[in-house]
C-alpha cells in the first residue's frame, strides 16, 4: 500500500472556487429566464401537446418533465447565493469560542478521531503521523484516537508505535455513530475532528477551521473531500502507443490535432467531490443549511451533547406518556400513582439509547437535521471552501456502488420516515436545502421515463406529443438552451457533463433504493472498501448496456422505416428521438467504460 500512495504524494488540492458578484449576477438572471421559459414550456406541454391517442405514454413523459423541472428549481434555490471566500482567524484559548466558561484561559482541547473497522493499519499510521504534523498559532492540546471497531490486535500495536490513544468496545452497535458515541464517553475534548480511516489531515485543518467557531452557536464545520488519487487518465496518443505502437501512437495524436486533448480513463467513476462540496453545499451557507458529510468535519462537543440529551428527554417523555395512556385505560383510574409512574419514566429512560450521532446509515445528514432543527439554540454550520485533508477514492465499481447505495438508501430512509420538511423547527430556506437532497434521490422514478421514451417512439413510431413540428421546437429549444447557459454560469469552473451523465445513469441503483426503503428494509451499514476489488463488473451495469442497445436498435429500425416509407414516423421525430437517445447512450457509455476500467498497472501486466 505504501508504494500506491507514493505516486501521489505529490499532488496538492485545486484552490476553491473564486467568488464574483459579476458572475453571480448573470447566473441569477440566466437562471430566472431559464425558470421562466420553463415554466412557459411545462404549461405547454400539459395544455397544448399531448397526444390525446396515446395518453398511457404522453402523460408519463409530461410527469417527467414535470416531476425534472421542479428539481431545477430546487437547484437553482440551492445555488442561488455564493460567498466570498474567507478565514476567521483562529481563536487563542477556550474563552475565544466558549464566552464565560470557567476555563477561559485554558488551551483548547481537540479529538481527532480516526474511525476503523477493517481497513489496513498500515494505512490508519499514515493518518495518525499526518494528524500529528498539524499546526496551530497558539498552545492547544491536541490529542488523537483510534476507533477501532474491529478489535484487532495490528491495529492496536499500530496506535501505541505512533503515539495515538487506542479505543474499542466488544460490540458494533450503531456502527460507526455507535462508535464515536463510545469515544466520546471516553474523551474529553472541547472539540471533536472526524476522519475515516482513510482521511489524512492538512497541517492547516484547525488552523484554518476553529476561527468560525468565535461564533458560539457554530455547532460543525465541514470541510471538503477530496481524493487524491484519482486517476488522471492517458491522453489517446500515448494510448494507442502503448497498445499498437509507433503507428497507434501517430493515428491518436492526429485525431487530438483535430478534436482537441482526448483523455481516456480520467476519474472513471466521476467521484471528483468538487461540484458537491465547492458549489451545492458552499452555496447552502448563507441559508444555515450546509450538512456534516462526515470525514473531514469538526463538531464543538456541546452542540453533539446538548442535541443528544434533548432528544433523548423528548423520546422518554413520548415513551412515558404512551405507557402512562395504557396503564390508566387499563385501570380505569384517571392517574397513575407516583411510585408506578417514577417505575414507567425509569423503563424509559433505560429503554433508550443517548445517541450524539443518530444511530443511522447517514448518520452525519440525520445528525446535522437534528441540529438545525434546534430553535431554541440555534446551531449554525458552516461549509469551508478550502480543501484541509485528503482521501481515497473509489476504486472500482463495486465499491462506487457500494458507496452510492449507502448514500441514497440512507437519505431515502430519512425522506420516508423522518420527512425534514415536517420536522419543527427549521427554517423554510433549511426546509428546501434539505428537500432538495433528498429529492435528487427520486429522480430516477422520472429519469427511466426519459430513457426509455426516445426507444418507444422509434420502435412503435406512437409520439408522445400531438406532433414534433415547429411549434414544438419553438419551445423546446429556448428552454434547454436557456438551461444550460444558466447552469455553465453557475457551475463556472467546474466541468459539468460528467455529472450530469453519472446522474442520469444511475438509474437501476437509484431505483433498487427506493424500492428497499418503499419495502420498508432497513439500509444495511456497510464499510466502503479501500482496496481494489478485481475483475470487470459488466453485470452491474447490465440495465444501461440494455438501454445502449435498445436505443441502437430502435434507431436503425426508425431510420429503416423512413427510408422504406408506409410508417407513423416523421422525419423531424426521428431526428429529435435519435439524437435523444444518442445522449442517454453517451450518458450510460461513461459508467459501463467504469465496469471495465483497470489501472494501467493492470493492463500492463495482461498484456506481458
Amino acid at each position: 500500500m505504501d508504494e500506491y500512495f507514493l505516486k501521489f504524494e505529490d499532488r496538492v488540492p485545486e484552490p476553491p472556487l473564486t467568488y464574483s458578484v459579476v458572475r453571480e449576477s448573470i447566473w441569477q438572471f440566466l437562471a430566472t429566464v431559464a425558470l421562466v421559459i420553463g415554466a412557459w414550456y411545462i404549461w405547454w406541454r400539459w395544455t397544448g401537446s399531448l397526444n390525446q391517442d396515446a395518453m398511457w405514454f404522453a402523460v408519463p413523459l409530461v410527469l417527467a418533465e414535470t416531476c425534472a423541472f421542479i428539481g431545477m428549481i430546487l437547484f437553482v434555490f440551492n445555488l442561488w447565493k455564493d460567498d466570498p471566500v474567507t478565514i476567521d482567524a483562529p481563536p487563542a484559548t477556550l474563552g475565544d469560542v466558549a464566552p464565560g466558561h470557567p476555563e477561559s484561559d485554558r488551551a483548547i482541547a481537540v479529538d481527532v478521531m480516526f474511525a476503523t473497522y477493517n481497513e489496513d493499519p498500515e494505512l490508519v499510521r499514515l493518518g495518525i503521523r499526518d494528524a500529528k504534523k498539524i499546526t496551530y498559532p497558539h498552545p492547544i492540546d491536541v490529542r488523537i484516537h483510534i476507533l477501532d471497531d474491529g478489535r484487532r490486535d495490528a491495529m492496536r500495536i499500530v496506535t501505541e508505535e505512533e503515539g495515538a490513544n487506542y479505543i474499542t468496545r466488544t460490540t458494533n452497535e450503531g456502527f460507526k455513530a455507535g462508535n464515536l458515541r463510545n469515544a466520546m464517553e471516553n474523551t474529553s475534548g472541547d472539540f471533536i475532528v472526524i476522519c475515516d480511516a482513510d482521511t489524512r489531515p492538512f497541517p492547516t485543518l484547525l488552523e484554518h477551521t476553529l476561527g468560525y467557531f468565535r461564533d458560539s452557536r457554530m455547532a460543525w464545520v465541514q470541510t471538503p473531500q477530496w481524493f487524491y488519487d484519482l486517476p488522471e487518465g492517458e491522453r489517446l496518443g500515448a494510448r494507442l502507443e502503448r497498445r499498437f505502437g509507433t503507428l497507434g501512437g501517430l493515428l491518436g495524436r492526429g485525431i487530438e490535432r483535430v478534436t482537441g486533448p482526448v483523455t481516456l480513463g480520467s476519474d472513471p467513476f466521476v467521484s471528483d467531490p468538487k461540484m458537491f462540496y465547492d458549489v451545492i453545499q458552499r452555496r447552502r451557507n448563507w441559508a444555515n443549511a450546509s450538512f456534516c458529510c462526515g470525514a473531514g468535519s469538526i463538531h464543538r462537543r456541546e452542540a453533539v451533547m446538548e442535541a443528544a440529551l434533548r432528544s433523548f428527554g423528548a423520546k422518554v417523555d413520548s415513551r412515558t406518556f404512551d405507557q402512562e395512556e395504557i396503564v390508566t385505560v387499563a385501570s380505569k383510574e384517571r392517574e397513575v400513582a407516583p411510585e408506578l409512574m417514577e417505575a414507567i419514566r425509569t423503563e424509559a429512560a433505560t429503554s433508550e439509547a443517548l445517541t450524539p450521532y443518530k444511530f443511522h446509515v447517514s448518520e452525519d445528514i440525520y445528525t446535522s437535521i437534528v441540529l438545525h432543527s434546534d430553535r431554541d439554540r440555534g446551531w449554525k454550520s458552516k461549509m469551508h471552501p478550502i480543501v484541509e485533508s485528503k482521501m481515497l477514492s473509489p476504486q472500482d465499481l463495486v465499491t462506487w456502488t457500494v458507496q452510492r447505495f449507502k448514500y441514497a438508501g440512507g437519505s431515502l430512509d430519512i425522506l420516508f420516515n423522518d420527512n425534514p420538511l415536517l420536522r419543527k423547527g427549521l427554517s423554510i430556506p433549511q426546509k428546501l436545502m434539505y428537500g432538495t437532497t433528498f429529492y435528487s434521490y427520486l429522480a430516477p422514478l422520472w429519469n427511466i421515463v426519459f430513457l426509455v421514451a426516445p426507444i418507444i417512439y422509434l420502435f412503435s413510431g406512437i409520439a408522445p406529443v400531438s406532433a414534433y413540428s415547429d411549434e414544438f421546437f419553438l419551445h423546446l429549444i429556448p428552454f434547454l438552451v436557456s438551461l444550460e447557459l444558466a447552469m455553465m454560469v453557475g457551475t463556472w469552473g467546474i466541468a459539468g457533463y460528467d455529472a450530469k451523465a453519472s446522474y442520469l445513469s444511475f438509474f437501476p441503483l437509484g431505483l433498487q433504493a427506493i424500492l428497499t426503503v418503499a419495502r420498508g428494509e432497513k439500509i444495511s451499514f456497510k464499510v466502503t472498501p479501500k482496496a481494489r476489488q478485481s475483475g470487470n463488473f459488466l453485470r452491474l451495469v447490465r440495465p444501461q448496456i440494455a438501454i445502449v442497445a435498445l436505443t441502437v436498435v430502435a434507431s436503425v429500425w426508425a431510420i429503416g422505416a423512413l427510408v422504406v416509407g408506409g410508417t407513423t414516423h416523421s422525419a423531424g421525430g426521428v431526428v429529435a428521438n435519435v439524437l435523444w437517445g444518442l445522449n442517454n447512450c453517451l450518458a450510460m457509455a461513461g459508467i459501463i467504460a467504469a465496469a471495465l476500467w483497470r489501472p494501467p498497472s493492470e493492463e500492463g501486466s495482461d498484456e506481458a
